[in-house]
């Protein structure tokens, strides 16, 4: 089953939308908890059923809404933290991550070497930021 959220409105809930999500996570807690019994058609009998979320999907300000990572400024990639190699946009003070995914290709890559096309003709040598762990994951945002 898919679940379809859309919030109506000239402008999105930003730091406010735990007020959206409280209905649904209230309903999700009850389904997980206790179960909702449940007519089966096809083997005609009463089931409890139980919910829970499995993913979301949903762009990248809705996600720093949802999950509470600050999207914006230098720290705004999730998977790269404190790793991450953004610069400063010298006219409009704003941070950039321009030219950053060259170091998620493959070290013999022929784009990584490639001085023409790319960034202040750089070859890129900096490797890929570590895969964390579930538990270093939640380690670092707990």
């Amino acid at each position: 089953m898919f679940l379809s959220m859309v919030i109506l409105g000239p402008s999105s809930p930003g730091r406010n939308i735990d007020v959206c999500l409280h209905p649904l996570i209230d309903e999700l807690t009850q389904l997980w908890s206790f179960g909702a019994l449940t007519y089966d058609i096809s083997r005609k009998h009463n089931f409890v059923m139980r919910a829970a979320l499995m993913w979301t999907i949903n762009d990248f300000l809705a996600y720093g809404m949802v999950s509470g990572w600050s999207t914006h400024g230098k720290l705004a990639c999730p998977y790269c933290m404190e790793n991450n190699k953004t610069f400063t946009l010298t006219n409009e003070g704003k941070a950039s991550f321009f030219y950053c995914y060259r170091r998620f290709l493959p070290p013999n890559h022929r784009y990584r070497k490639n001085r023409k096309d790319f960034f202040v003709g750089r070859v890129e040598k900096d490797v890929t930021p570590p895969r964390l762990s579930s538990e270093e994951l939640f380690d670092i945002v707990s």
